[in-house]
C-alpha cells in the first residue's frame, strides 16, 4: 500500500487532532493523514483507565483554543477529555483521515523526491504500509506508550498479591475490600489513592520522598453563576485568560521566591489535615516546580487521610516479601495489592527510527528550532506542549506557527525547509530542563538537547512563546528554503 500525502501526522491524541484542526482551519486543500497506533482517538486519554484518572491542569486551559471547554468541571476525568477529543475530530471534519492501528516505525528523507518515507506497522495483520508526505509531524508525546517506569525490587516474584503498572491498569480488577499499596508521590499517585479509598479495605500511598500539592475547587461555581448573565463566548474566553495568568503567576512567584511559595503549599496541607498532622509526609527537599506540582481536586487526597481511609509513609523498600513489602525501616507493609505509580518512560517521535538519505539520525543529539522544528532535519516538526502550564496552550500556537510556515513556503514555490543551528549551539541539557523529575533524570538522553541562545532556547513561557511562534517573520537566517 503506497500513500501519498501533503502532511502526515503521527498520534490522534490531544495534540495530533489540534494539528489536524488547525490544518483544516487555517491551510488549503492540503491531503492529510493521521497514523494513530491504537484503535481510538485519545492517545494518553484513551491509554490511561486506572480509577479516578483525570486532568491535573485546568480544563480551560488545556481545552482547544478554537474548541473551548465548557463544562464547568475544572480537572476533567479521562473519559470527559477522550470524548472532547473525539467530538473535536468529528465537528472539524478530521476523523475520516485517521487511520488507526498503524504504528509508525520509520522515517526516511529522499532528498532526490524532497519528501518523507514513511513505513507503518500494521499491528493486526503484521502488513508494513508505506506512505510518502512533504511535511510529517509527530505528535506522539514524550514517553513510551509500550512500557511505564519499573525499578528493580528486590523480591518482588515472592509477593503472593498482584502487582499493578497504572499504565496498564486491567478492567477486571477487585480492589473492595482489599488492602492496597500505592508506591509513589506524583500525579498518578495522588489521583489514584482517592479513587481506591472509597472501595478499599485501606491505602497507604509509600513514597520515598514526598511532593508540593496544590489544592483547586473541582468544579466552577462562580463560572456557573456567571453563565447566567454573561454571553457564554465571551465569558469562557475570559476564563482562559484569567487562568492562563494564574498559571504563569504561581509558576513565576515558585521560581522567584521558592521560599514564600514553600511556606504557602505546606501551608495549605496543614490548613487541610489539621494542625496536629505528621508534616514530614509532605515537605519535600526540593524547591516548589522544581518537580510539578500534584493538584489535588476539592481537597479529596486530605479528606480521604482524615477520614482514615488512606495512610501516608515515607520509607524505603528493601525487599518484598510474600504478603507485603519490607520497608527500610524493618516495617512490613502487608498489602493485597500493590500498585506501582512509579513514573513514565521518556521517548521521542513515538520511537520512529529517522534517517535521511538512509543514514541514521540521532534526535536526541540535535536542538529544537523555536520548540517545533529540528536542527538538519527537513520538513519535520513536533508538537511537545508544556511541563510547567497545561500541555494544549504550547499544543496550540506550535500548530499554528506550522500552518504560518506551511503557508509560507507554498507562498513562495518551497518544497523543503531545515533549520541549521550555528557551531556550539546545543548545551548540554535537554529541552525539559525546568524540571529535575525522576522520569526527566532518567530520560534525559532521549530527549533533544536545549539550545543556548533563541531560537534555540526552549522558554516554556506562553506569552515569549506566541510572540515566537506567531508574530515575528516565519522567514529568518536560520531557516533554509529549498524550491521544489
Amino acid at each position: 500500500m503506497q500513500s501519498e500525502y501533503d502532511v502526515l501526522i503521527i498520534g490522534a491524541g490531544l495534540s495530533g487532532i489540534g494539528m489536524a484542526c488547525h490544518l483544516q482551519r487555517e491551510t488549503a486543500g492540503k491531503r492529510v493523514v493521521i497514523l494513530e497506533r491504537r484503535n481510538a482517538i485519545g492517545g494518553t486519554w484513551d491509554l490511561f483507565r486506572y480509577p479516578g484518572v483525570r486532568s491535573d491542569s485546568d480544563m480551560f486551559t488545556m481545552g482547544y483554543d478554537f474548541r473551548p471547554w465548557r463544562a464547568p468541571r475544572v480537572l476533567a476525568a479521562g473519559g470527559m477529555i477522550r470524548d472532547y477529543i473525539t467530538e473535536t475530530a468529528r465537528e472539524y471534519d478530521v476523523e475520516k483521515a485517521i487511520q488507526f492501528g498503524v504504528k509508525v516505525i520509520s522515517a526516511d528523507w529522499s532528498t532526490e523526491r524532497q519528501r518523507w518515507q514513511v513505513s507503518g506497522l500494521l499491528e493486526s495483520s503484521g502488513e508494513v504500509r508505506h506512505y510518502s508526505c512533504s511535511f510529517l509531524i509527530s505528535c506522539a508525546g514524550y514517553y513510551n506508550y509500550d512500557k511505564g517506569y519499573l525499578p528493580k525490587f528486590p523480591g518482588i516474584e515472592r509477593f503472593q498479591g498482584q502487582c499493578i503498572h497504572p499504565q496498564f491498569w486491567p478492567e477486571s480488577l477487585d480492589y473492595r475490600g482489599k488492602r492496597v499499596v500505592v508506591i509513589g508521590s506524583g500525579a498518578t499517585a495522588v489521583t489514584l489513592v482517592p479513587a481506591l479509598a472509597n472501595e478499599a479495605a485501606h491505602v497507604t500511598m509509600l513514597q520515598r520522598s514526598p511532593s508540593y500539592y496544590l489544592s483547586v475547587p473541582g468544579y466552577g461555581k462562580l463560572l456557573r453563576r456567571l453563565e447566567k448573565i454573561l454571553p457564554r463566548r465571551w465569558l469562557y474566553g475570559f476564563v482562559r485568560s484569567c487562568n492562563i495568568g494564574l498559571q504563569r503567576f504561581i509558576y513565576n512567584r515558585a521560581i522567584g521566591n521558592p521560599a514564600r511559595m514553600r511556606n504557602y503549599l505546606l501551608g495549605q496541607v496543614r490548613k487541610a489535615l489539621g494542625e496536629d498532622s505528621d508534616m514530614r509526609h509532605f515537605t519535600p527537599d526540593y524547591q516548589p516546580w522544581e518537580q510539578r506540582l500534584c493538584v489535588v481536586p476539592n481537597g479529596d487526597l486530605f479528606k480521604a487521610i482524615k477520614r482514615g481511609q488512606v495512610s501516608v509513609m515515607t520509607d524505603e523498600i528493601v525487599t518484598f516479601v510474600e504478603q507485603g513489602v519490607r520497608l527500610k525501616s524493618g516495617a512490613v507493609l502487608e498489602a493485597d495489592i500493590v500498585i506501582t505509580a512509579t513514573g513514565l518512560q521518556l521517548q521521542t517521535f513515538g520511537g520512529t527510527a529517522l534517517s535521511l538519505d538512509g543514514h541514521v539520525v540521532q534526535a536526541s543529539q540535535l536542538v529544537s528550532y523555536k520548540s517545533t522544528l529540528m536542527q538538519n532535519l527537513p520538513n519535520l516538526a513536533f508538537i511537545l506542549g508544556y511541563v510547567n502550564a497545561s500541555w494544549t496552550l504550547k499544543a496550540d500556537i506550535a500548530s499554528r506557527y506550522i500552518c504560518r510556515l506551511i503557508n509560507y513556503m507554498d507562498q513562495h514555490a518551497y518544497a523543503v525547509v531545515i533549520p541549521r543551528a550555528p557551531e556550539g549551539e546545543a548545551s548540554g541539557e535537554s529541552a525539559m530542563n525546568t524540571l529535575n523529575s525522576g522520569y526527566i533524570r532518567r530520560g534525559n538522553a532521549e530527549l533533544p538537547r536545549q539550545g543556548r541562545h533563541l531560537p534555540w532556547r526552549v522558554l516554556h513561557a506562553y506569552g515569549a512563546d506566541r510572540d515566537m511562534l506567531l508574530d515575528t517573520p516565519v522567514a529568518d537566517e536560520f531557516l533554509e528554503f529549498s524550491p521544489r
